[in-house]
């Protein structure tokens, strides 16, 4: 399974260092859609996710008291330190890497797709993500309420995407493209104003 996701992930990350090549440093601070984070912050976390394996993860987060955003609060502020050109350097020499913290692969399609759009959508780039794989993580993320809160979110409606044959859940419709429908599912309230459907109001008024 993992050898047919990291493909996907590495065009992703080299598609993602194109696009970030030549910012300006005050596009490098802008807010991300990820809650107190900026663009570079979002960077460096992907930076420090390449890097991780299982064996620094444990005692990485035993370290951090368990806590799981303060460890990845940690490994940002050090993949930040030396600023974003140097976080960027990092990450292309990174982008090939197949390593991860311990979790299903799908995860790590959601973290390229997820944190892509985190940090385009404030900058004003688009990007053509590949929708089946797409609409896979949104399928994986439907079935977990850990860190993201996606079952309970999406609960009771109907995503239906607009650029794929793609539909899940019962209920009010959601319906706009496919990675917005992910954006949603992640908790992004931002990609709102893009789905349509008696839905939406439902997914606006919850966390």
């Amino acid at each position: 399974m993992a050898e047919t996701i990291w493909p996907t992930i590495h065009a992703e990350r080299q598609a993602l260092i194109d696009d970030l090549t030549g910012l300006s440093p005050g596009q490098w601070q802008t807010p991300s859609l990820s809650q107190r984070w900026t663009v570079h912050d979002v960077l460096a976390h992907l930076v420090a996710a390449a890097k991780m394996t299982p064996l620094r993860f444990f005692p990485g987060l035993a370290g951090a008291g368990f806590d799981f955003h303060r460890f990845m609060d940690k490994l940002v502020a050090r993949e930040r330190a030396d600023g974003p050109e140097a976080t960027l350097a990092t990450f292309r020499e990174v982008r090939l890497r197949t390593s991860s913290p311990p979790a299903p692969a799908t995860t790590w399609l959601g973290e390229a797709f997820v944190h892509g759009e985190d940090i385009r959508r404030p900058l004003g780039i688009a990007h053509s993500y590949p929708l089946p794989q797409v609409t896979r993580v949104i399928s994986y993320y439907a079935k977990l309420n850990a860190l993201l809160g996606a079952r309970r979110r999406i609960a009771g409606v109907t995503l239906k995407a607009s650029d794929t044959d793609y539909s899940l859940g019962s209920g009010p419709v959601v319906e706009g493209p496919a990675i917005s429908l992910l954006m949603a599912t992640a908790g992004r309230k931002a990609v709102l104003e893009d789905l349509t459907g008696p839905g939406v109001q439902i997914l606006r008024e919850r966390r």
